[in-house]
């Protein structure tokens, strides 16, 4: 049987476009899919910055409205559903993007989400708070200091979960909030003061952790770094680089800290 020139132009548009329906990246750019709490939530401009002619990111939300211990639960089994909806995207990789979703009820619970994750996705996969903790271990902090978004209850069980890896927990400080949508209102430069202000609160730190994925934070941990004269992490920024990782990526993005950097 023999097959015509226009036959041959038909098939191949058809398999461009089932490329494009499965979410296949343009030649060269890895795929890496997010899963966040809020919904409606886009492509991270931090990733874009750090990555953006490299890696490609597919987003699933869950529809997180509170960072509460109850506000969490709510949420806690659409993490499954979201991670298949990300493999059958193209994702190579997931993250479990917000930080206490995933540290809120301890380390075991921690490492139950990675190992879902993967189950359902098939792929790499890790979480927000696993992504900072090695990014602690590669500065080999020791002695901790916490600025964070959230309320005492949050903090309370951020400071346990930080303990269980061994850290000595010096100082746990956060703004208070609760509602997704007032992240939104933080500025950089308050980020910037508070991070400074809680490393100050105590002596013989020698690390600062800027946690919550709701705060921009990329841009301030050059200046908060020279600020404090120690290495910081914050959660977005380490937790894109762990991706990046989970891609076989080197990671780096210099000018943004010291573990980006390295």
């Amino acid at each position: 049987m023999s097959i015509s020139r226009r036959q041959l132009i038909q098939w191949a548009g058809m398999a461009a476009s089932l490329a494009i329906a499965k979410g296949t990246s343009a030649a060269g750019v890895r795929k890496l899919g997010l899963i966040f709490p809020p919904a409606g939530r886009g492509v991270p401009e931090e990733g874009v910055a750090m990555y953006g002619g490299k890696i490609e990111f597919v987003v699933e939300g869950l529809g997180l409205e509170t960072m509460t211990p109850e506000g969490y639960d709510s949420v806690v089994d659409r993490i499954g559903p979201a991670a298949e909806k990300l493999a059958s995207r193209g994702a190579e990789a997931v993250v479990l993007m917000g930080t206490s979703l995933s540290f809120y009820k301890g380390e075991a619970f921690n490492a139950t989400l990675t190992r879902r994750l993967h189950e359902v996705s098939g792929l790499p996969s890790t979480t927000m708070s696993t992504a900072v903790i090695e990014g602690l271990k590669s500065l080999k902090a020791r002695r901790v200091v916490a600025a964070t978004a959230y309320g005492n209850e949050v903090n309370g069980r951020l400071r346990a979960f930080l303990a269980e890896h061994g850290f000595e927990v010096l100082a746990v400080k956060g703004l208070g909030i609760e509602a997704i949508a007032d992240l939104a209102r933080v500025t950089q430069p308050q980020l910037v003061d508070f991070g400074a202000q809680v490393f100050g609160s105590v002596a013989k730190a020698d690390s600062i952790l800027m946690s919550c994925g709701g705060l921009r934070t990329l841009e301030i941990l050059d200046p908060l770094e020279r600020r404090c004269a120690a290495p910081a992490v914050s959660s977005t920024p380490h937790a894109l680089f762990a991706g990046a990782k989970l891609l076989g990526l080197d990671g780096r993005t210099p000018g943004y800290g010291r573990l980006l950097s390295a």
